[in-house]
């Protein structure tokens, strides 16, 4: 497979270890998520059409509220991270998100309806760029892009962060990070 391509899901569900796969249509739920039955979020149904292109329908709750009748930034950014990751994982692909850029072009309205698109621009080696909009369902505008690189990660990636993060309990008592950076 050259790295352009993408490859159809074979097997049990990438992200068994801690996801519930979509069913008929629906979105495929993250760990928070599974145990309240539904996306905190608004997604409510993902497509990966025969284009390779990801469509995600989707609302922005009140409760998720910035400004007057506008979704917080950070509801449009999470909502982002959630629907350029799922383009490797529709792939039967687990990956994290390595990086995340957001462009805010309109403020994107609350308990209106939604659409996500997502798209693989291009694979290097474990590497996906993603791309991605979100529109309004009724008219087709743009309310914001967004890209992405996704990484692949492997059935023991969330072990080993456990494993590394109880190093760093153990390591507690130091005035600064492992990386320098202030406590």
């Amino acid at each position: 497979m050259s790295n352009n391509e993408t490859r159809a899901p074979t097997g049990p569900w990438a992200g068994s270890d801690f996801q519930l796969p979509p069913s008929d249509g629906t979105i495929a739920l993250c760990g928070a998520c599974r145990r309240t039955g539904r996306c905190r979020l608004g997604l409510t149904t993902e497509q990966l059409g025969d284009d390779g292109i990801v469509r995600t329908s989707l609302t922005c709750a009140a409760d998720n509220e910035g400004g007057p009748q506008v979704a917080h930034g950070g509801w449009t950014a999470s909502v982002f991270d959630e629907v350029l990751g799922h383009v490797p994982l529709l792939h039967g692909v687990m990956a994290v998100t390595g990086q995340l850029q957001i462009t805010f072009i309109k403020p994107v309205p609350i308990d209106r309806p939604l659409e996500a698109r997502a798209w693989v621009e291009r694979r290097e080696g474990s590497r996906w760029y993603i791309g991605g909009e979100l529109s309004l369902a009724a008219t087709g505008a743009v309310l914001g892009r967004a890209g992405g690189v996704l990484v692949e990660r492997d059935a023991s990636h969330f072990e080993r962060h456990q494993r590394w993060l109880s190093q760093q309990d153990s390591a507690g008592g130091s005035a600064g990070s492992a990386d320098g950076a202030p406590k």
